[in-house]
């Protein structure tokens, strides 16, 4: 499965840490078994004003990670080929919160104990797989248009669900940072999960709420138009949640669902001439000339290899001498 993803984390401009942590495995990573091809993708917000929030968002990620390094369970049909990959996320983060409960337990004496959301997604070629405790979300982009796929639990989220509170209230109501389910600091938790399907061209973005509550959907959906490799769409992403204020961490996953070759490598392309300042016309020169030149030193070691070798020790000895 071809994937174009990129992640990026940011402290933000009124934080002196940044307690967020996120990471992106994929088939070629060492050890993971849970698929032979796709991602998985974690974010995770360290809960400020806790103890150790930065801490506590590392654990969740690599426990996470640690808890899907195997082969799922044999399954008979999609369907339950399906359970599997949700029971396997739900049965990770249920993990993540009793290590990390077990830790708070151990350690923290007074003070308010560490936790953190999880957002988690594994990515098939045609579905993808969420689990989600706290307020961490999950976005699918897909023909100009954007579907945040997750709910959040937030109390100001609670509030608009008993019909307390209307959406434009909550969204600026100052105690929308107030999570209402996180991992680590109670015994148990609920976790969410989710299931949806994909196609090439789809675009994912997984962030904490340092984007969210920075940059609207309407923003999100205008810098994914503007179009880019994942790297540059999910630089854009933060710069705006900066540009808006920065007021907390900021972390976000971008990925680009099975895009085709060409433009893979010519989005790659034009992502090198932006920032090298040459022309993606040039960028291509170089490219093939670079293998053209490659070639000819292949076939000139093959037929007069000490030739070559007396022409590397010249240039050696030159060189030395400057």
């Amino acid at each position: 499965m071809r994937l174009d993803v990129a992640a990026q984390t940011d402290t933000g401009r009124r934080k002196n840490k940044n307690e967020d942590c996120c990471g992106v495995y994929q088939e070629e990573t060492p050890g993971l078994r849970l698929f032979s091809e796709g991602a998985l993708l974690c974010v995770a917000d360290g809960l400020g004003g806790h103890m150790s929030g930065e801490i506590a968002s590392k654990l969740a990620v690599s426990i996470v990670r640690d808890m899907l390094n195997s082969e799922l369970p044999p399954a008979n049909g999609a369907n339950n080929g399906d359970q599997s990959f949700l029971t396997a996320i739900r049965q990770a983060i249920l993990r993540a919160n009793e290590s990390i409960w077990r830790t708070n337990q151990d350690l923290v004496r007074g003070g308010r104990p560490m936790g953190t959301t999880l957002l988690a997604a594994i990515v098939q070629p045609k579905k993808v797989y969420i689990g989600n405790v706290g307020d961490s979300r999950a976005y699918h982009l897909r023909e100009g248009h954007i579907i945040a796929r997750t709910e959040d639990h937030s109390w100001v989220d609670e509030q608009v669900k008993l019909g307390r509170m209307s959406k434009a209230e909550a969204e600026s109501d100052l105690r929308k940072n107030i999570v209402t389910r996180c991992v680590g600091t109670h015994p148990e938790i609920d976790v969410d999960t989710y299931i949806w399907n994909i196609e090439p061209g789809d675009m994912l973005l997984l962030c904490t709420d340092g984007l969210v509550n920075m940059v609207s959907d309407s923003e999100i959906l205008e810098i994914f138009r503007k179009g880019g490799t994942a790297a540059e769409i999910a630089r854009r992403l933060v710069e705006r949640a900066n540009e808006n204020g920065g007021k907390d961490n900021i972390t976000v996953i971008v990925a680009n669902i099975s895009p085709s070759l060409p433009r893979l490598i010519w989005l790659k392309i034009r992502a090198i001439a932006r920032r090298t300042h040459l022309t993606p016309a040039l960028l291509v020169f170089l490219f093939f000339y670079g293998l053209l030149c490659a070639a000819a030193g292949y076939l000139f070691h093959l037929y007069y290899p000490d030739v070559l070798q007396e022409l590397l020790h010249k240039i050696k000895v030159f060189l030395d001498l400057a």
